[in-house]
């Protein structure tokens, strides 16, 4: 069975915490340190939302939180659909007031209530929970089976006796529900002055509703101590992919009589010169969409039409260098800028060396981060005739996290 989530299922993010023992409260809560490059509560929205695109989800916040919860929306990819609400003196109380958010949609059939430092929450995990409540479970717990032994201990410090592990459950989160019935469990313990119940599975219990058990993740584990954030930092950049991209260009120019081509910067003698309204240098215009492609920062020509004047004449270095700023502005590191020219004359080889320099100048990398290369057309074409001279480019790209 394929659990689908959709608009009929809520989710509650409890996110309101103070975190005392995280560390220095100078870091702020621990919800909102960063790990991975990212606050953790964004890590633990962003596994919600893939999984359930369509659900809508309440974060509850403190509130002196809200620019803090703000910083961490901006992070996500997707964040159409979720909303926040402040939360009350316990636990308890702020995930009364998500359950009273959410109880405005008249959709909704499940709720999963998760905690925001438990960022490692995984897909199968989440199918398990949502399968157990699509076959009709009031209540569902994700647990694991506790291994260790347990030990029950005296007021000054020695063992009393050993406690049987056999049944015993470390519960985790989204524990998740039927709507209506644990938002009524809620709003009754409410109204009997209970706010002591540890869980929201507890509440369930009390008000007589059977919970289920499923099999929770070792690696759900709910982020604590300072130590547990730099393990989950560690572990999240270890684990992480490097943001590399590659942009390609192409460009060709017509040639026509005159007494040199400029290619790569580098003026070569020769008896005819490349047309086009700037310095027509083909190969760093080809270069110049390669590197705007790696940000979706359009082409050359959106940057500087043909039909602009002041570009008529320019040198096409300027159209390069304003490329490897929006990259470097995006949080982009060039990394390796390669040029394949393809002309039957005149002979590129003997200023491969000032090309592959001038790269590097303009675009401030190593000279050995920088190719030039060069083909004829084996007389086929407009290039082999003379015609023209071609030109494909390759950037490659790191962009910051």
């Amino acid at each position: 069975m394929q659990y689908v989530p959709d608009e009929s299922l809520g989710i509650v993010v409890v996110a309101a915490g103070r975190g005392e023992r995280a560390g220095s409260p100078a870091d702020g809560p621990k919800q909102y340190r960063r790990i991975g490059g990212a606050p953790v509560l964004c890590h633990t929205l962003a596994t919600f939302r893939r999984f359930a695109p369509a659900s809508p989800i309440v974060v509850v916040i403190h509130r002196d939180d809200t620019m803090l919860f703000e910083a961490a929306l901006d992070a996500l990819e997707h964040r159409r659909g979720i909303a926040h609400v402040f939360g009350g003196q316990t636990r308890q109380q702020s995930v009364l007031n998500g359950l009273d958010a959410l109880a405005a949609s008249d959709a909704l059939r499940h709720v999963m209530i998760h905690d925001a430092v438990r960022p490692f929450i995984d897909a199968e995990t989440l199918q398990r929970v949502g399968c157990a409540l699509a076959s009709g479970a009031p209540a569902v717990l994700p647990a694991v089976a506790v291994a260790d032994t347990l030990k029950r201990g005296t007021a000054d410090g020695l063992v009393e006796d050993t406690v049987s592990r056999t049944g015993l459950y470390a519960a985790q989160t989204p524990q998740s529900f039927d709507f209506a019935a644990i938002l009524d469990a809620h709003h009754k313990a409410a109204t009997a002055g209970r706010h002591d119940f540890t869980d929201d599975c507890a509440i369930a219990e009390w008000a007589g509703l059977p919970v289920r058990l499923v099999e929770g993740s070792p690696d759900n584990v709910k982020l604590t101590l300072a130590k547990d954030l730099a393990m989950a930092d560690e572990r999240l950049s270890r684990t992480a992919l490097p943001d590399v991209r590659t942009g390609n260009g192409y460009d060709v120019h017509q040639l026509v009589e005159g007494d040199g081509v400029t290619l790569c910067g580098v003026f070569i003698p020769h008896d005819q010169k490349l047309s086009g309204h700037s310095d027509a240098d083909v190969a760093l215009h080809a270069l110049t969409d390669a590197l705007l492609a790696t940000c979706g920062a359009g082409d050359i020509g959106d940057h500087f039409p043909p039909s602009d004047l002041q570009w008529k004449g320019a040198a096409s270095r300027i159209f390069l260098e304003h490329a490897a700023r929006i990259v470097r502005d995006a949080g982009g590191t060039i990394m390796n800028a390669d040029v394949s020219l393809i002309a039957e004359a005149p002979k590129v080889g003997p200023h491969r060396q000032a090309m592959r320099a001038k790269l590097s100048e303009i675009l401030d990398i190593t000279i050995d981060r920088c190719s030039v290369k060069a083909t004829t057309n084996e007389k086929i074409g407009f290039v082999g005739r003379g015609e023209g001279i071609a030109a494909i480019a390759t950037a490659t790209v790191v962009y910051a996290g």
